[in-house]
Parts: structure tokens; C-alpha cells; sequence
């Protein structure tokens, strides 16, 4: 019997996985998708074991895919001076990847995609209107120099799309604000963390856990650990969160910073001005299993963001039973409980450092079972299931109706 296919397009490869959401959630739409669908991915290569622009059978997650990589890239945890989005959209144009079901994650790739038939979804994982703000670091997005550029173009491509999706509550209002005639495909999406990674410990194996990471890095035992997960980019602003880590000023504190991106030098940088060096670990690009453990064991995770969508990381610290501290920004503010975390009043070293206290001198305002109950609707079994069931409905209704007529 013939099978809907869905197909994919996101700048990545999912066995040699960069840091970001995006990626994270695409590898979600890969491993929870039911055997009704035949999946596609047009990524990125990695070496030579996977020839550029040729559709290969492999395995990810368990789940078979056709994989076609567009060309090589080794590592965009830190942008080139061509960003790869770019380098994406010049490959695929002139081509047509077209099929029952198309997803899209960045609005530029679908300049090839105008005329190409099928389903196509667009997800929105930014506040859009956030992010094109002309203040602040014109360094964290490209387009925030050229936002009227950026405007015309969507205007010219989102007409294409039969659902517009986004993750941020604010965006899908701005969107259906700014394309009225469109408001009926714009919709509100919830993002997903995978509960078979993200899950938390008994208090007992938190404790000793923990006791054993301060052990190993030669800390105290009773050492309170503060998280940051992500990539080392101008919209995370973690210097910002090294600054805050400074004000803390907190005795048996340490900072673990998690990932890797065009701002490491800088952050190592400031950590050395502000005599950090003691407190604060960078412990590079990890993957999601390490991640996961170090979730299960901090005593808080923070988020600087200038702007967000929801991160899937909030969902993944949560899930593992760790309260959140975030800035003002995205969706995460309308998804925290009082005993889940605490949103900063200001973006300012004193406030997120305040928010930080507050969560480590209080532990038993944010239990773990609250935290996990905050991010429970969110779990990608149950999201990622419905939406691929109201697809396969949309299908079977196109197919009936095609073959009545």
C-alpha cells in the first residue's frame, strides 16, 4: 500500500548533530513517526561516507529514512563568513524534492520551493518580532541589519505554505496580525522534549550524583551546580549569564556552561577579567546522554536569551525535575509555574543573579515533581503523535477525494 512521505529540509545531519532546537526537534519528527509514513531528509553531509546529492537509505533513531545531504559541513556550532543557511538555499534551487508532506525550517530555503506540490508546513522557532528588533547585537541574526529585506522576502514566499506553525504564542499573533488572509493556516505549536532521555532521579540519586560530579572536579561536595545548555551565540547571550554568575557572589557555586559557538573566546575571556576561573567550567559541545545527566543533577538551569521561541531546553531542565531561571523573553515566562522557576524582572547581571539566589537559598519552593509536571503536556510522544495523526486524516481525505472524483 502506498504511504504519505514526508520530507524534511533543515541544514543538518542527524548522526553528527550540531548544537540547537531545531535539530533536536527534527530528530524528534525522525524517531516518533508512525509506520504509516515513509520520511525523507534533505541535510547536510559529513565526510565522504555520505556522497553530497544522492538519496541514501540509513537508520537514525531506530526509524529507516532516505537520507540526501546538499554538501559538506563539518561543524556549524560557529557560523562562517557565508552563513549556511545561505549556502543550503543555492544548492537546492533549480532542484524540486516535492512530496505529499513538506516541512520547512528556515523561511529562505523555500525560494526553491515556490512551485513544487504538496503539503508544506512552515515552523516558526523564534519571536519574529523579537528578533528583528534593530537593537541590540546586529551579530546574532544577519537580517537584523536588513529587516525590511527580510519582511519583503517572506511576504513574497509564506503565501506557499498550507500551515504556518510556531512555538512562540506572541509570533503566531504577529503573524496572523501582519497576513490576515493567511490567519486560518497560522497556528500556535507546542515544542517537544523526548521523555525516554529527559526524566529525573529519585532525590537520593540526585544528591549522590551530584556529590560525585563536585568529587571529580575537584569541588567541594556540597556544591550547588548552575546550568547553561546551548549554543555560544549572541541570542543566548551567555555573557551575560557569566556576569550574573560573578554578581551571585555565592561561596560553594559553580557554573558549568555547556556547549561551544562564536562567542567561547569571548566567554573564556571574561571569565578570566572577572577571576572566574575556579568557578566556571566550559565543558564544550557534550551530547544529548550528557546533557540529560546534567540536567538530572544541577540544582538550576538559566537562560540569558535576548530572544526566544521555546526553547527546547527549558522543556528537557524541567523534565528532569531542575527549576529554570530565564529573562523576559519567549514562551518559557507563560510556561513557568511559582514552583517551577522564577522570570527575572530585568536583563541585568543583578536581577538574574537575585533569581539565582532566590532558587539556591530555596530549593524546596521548586520541587522536582512540580518541574516535571510543568513540562509533562509537552512530551514528544504525545505531541509529535497528534500532529502526524492530523496529518495522515488530511491525507486520507485528499486521497479519498481524489479517488471519487
Amino acid at each position: 500500500m502506498y504511504k504519505p512521505i514526508l520530507t524534511i529540509f533543515y541544514q543538518f545531519n542527524p548522526w553528527y548533530s550540531t548544537i540547537g532546537g531545531i535539530q533536536t526537534l527534527v530528530s524528534l519528527f525522525i524517531k516518533y513517526a508512525p509506520s504509516e509514513f515513509d520520511l525523507r531528509l534533505v541535510g547536510t553531509g559529513h565526510d565522504r561516507c555520505q556522497p553530497n546529492l544522492k538519496w541514501q537509505k540509513a537508520e537514525f533513531a531506530g526509524r529507516e529514512i532516505n537520507f540526501l545531504p546538499l554538501f559538506t559541513l563539518e561543524n556549524d556550532n560557529i557560523r562562517s563568513l557565508i552563513p549556511t543557511t545561505v549556502k543550503y538555499t543555492n544548492v537546492l534551487l533549480g532542484r524540486c524534492f516535492a512530496s505529499d508532506f513538506m516541512h520547512f525550517h528556515r523561511l529562505e530555503p523555500t525560494l526553491a520551493t515556490l512551485n513544487w506540490q504538496g503539503e508544506k508546513t512552515l515552523f516558526i522557532h523564534n519571536d519574529i518580532h523579537q528578533q528583528m528588533q534593530p537593537n541590540g547585537d546586529k551579530k546574532a541574526i544577519l537580517w537584523r541589519r536588513f529587516p525590511a529585506a527580510y519582511f519583503a522576502l517572506e511576504s513574497l514566499l509564506i503565501r506557499q505554505f498550507n500551515q504556518i506553525l510556531s512555538c512562540n504564542s506572541d509570533s503566531a499573533k504577529f503573524y496572523s496580525q501582519r497576513y490576515p488572509t493567511l490567519s486560518n493556516r497560522i497556528s500556535y505549536i507546542k515544542n517537544s522534549f523526548d521523555s525516554e532521555i529527559f526524566y529525573p532521579l529519585s532525590h537520593q540519586e540526585r544528591e549522590a550524583k551530584r556529590r560525585e560530579l563536585a568529587v571529580r572536579l575537584g569541588l567541594v561536595p556540597e556544591t550547588c551546580f548552575i546550568l547553561f545548555a546551548g549554543r555560544l551565540h549572541p541570542q543566548k547571550d551567555p555573557l551575560l549569564l557569566v556576569r550574573a554568575f560573578a554578581a551571585l557572589n555565592e561561596s560553594n557555586t559553580h557554573l558549568l556552561i555547556a556547549g561551544d559557538g562564536e562567542l567561547a573566546t569571548k566567554i573564556r575571556a571574561e571569565i578570566g577579567r572577572l577571576g572566574l576561573t575556579e568557578r566556571v567550567t566550559m565543558l564544550g559541545a557534550v551530547n544529548q546522554t550528557e546533557v540529560s545527566q546534567l540536567h538530572q543533577i544541577c540544582n538550576v538551569f538559566v537562560l540569558t536569551s535576548i530572544y526566544e521561541g521555546l526553547p527546547l531546553v527549558v522543556l528537557e531542565a524541567l523534565a528532569s525535575g531542575t527549576p529554570v531561571v530565564t529573562t523576559r523573553t519567549g514562551e518559557t515566562p507563560k510556561l513557568l509555574t511559582d514552583d517551577s522557576g522564577v522570570v527575572c524582572s530585568q536583563r541585568t547581571p543583578e536581577s538574574i543573579a537575585n533569581s539565582i539566589r532566590q532558587v539556591l537559598l530555596h530549593p524546596e519552593d521548586y520541587p522536582s515533581v512540580s518541574c516535571v509536571q510543568t513540562a509533562r503536556p509537552y512530551a514528544a510522544c504525545n505531541v509529535i503523535r497528534d500532529i502526524y495523526s492530523e496529518m495522515l486524516n488530511r491525507w486520507e481525505l485528499r486521497t479519498f477525494s481524489a479517488v471519487s472524483s
